[in-house]
């Protein structure tokens, strides 16, 4: 096996630097988006799929879920109007969080499947 990708597993799954990864990938996806945001574009949770991914595959799925979990208030204080308070979600914003929500846990389940795919050809 090359050893191109042996990095992904060196972070145990519930260690804290999972969880300290997975803030880090959720706060500089949330600087992006806020970028982004500031250029006129609305994409919500646009930013917040690769960081949930690299957070998943770098720390499994319990840092996956984590991310996903904080994700989901960020984007709706700051990114839904109204900005910067909880305002009771429309029905877009309703469908906005549920896809989200699924693509999401369907992101950190494959790259749960991809870390345990790593560990069999490990051996």
């Amino acid at each position: 096996m090359r050893k191109g990708n042996d990095y992904i597993l060196t972070l145990r799954p519930w260690s804290w630097s999972t969880f300290v990864v997975a803030l880090l990938a959720v706060g500089l996806a949330t600087a992006m988006q806020e970028i982004v945001a500031s250029f006129g574009m609305q994409l919500y949770f646009a930013g917040f799929v690769p960081a949930i991914l690299v957070a998943g595959l770098l720390g499994g799925a319990p840092a996956g879920a984590f991310a996903t979990i904080i994700t989901v208030p960020i984007v709706w204080w700051v990114f839904l109007p109204p900005h910067f308070e909880f305002g009771w979600p429309s029905a877009a914003d309703y469908d906005r969080l549920s896809i989200f929500v699924l693509s999401s846990a369907l992101l950190v389940f494959f790259s749960q499947l991809y870390r345990e795919a790593l560990v069999i050809l490990r051996k």
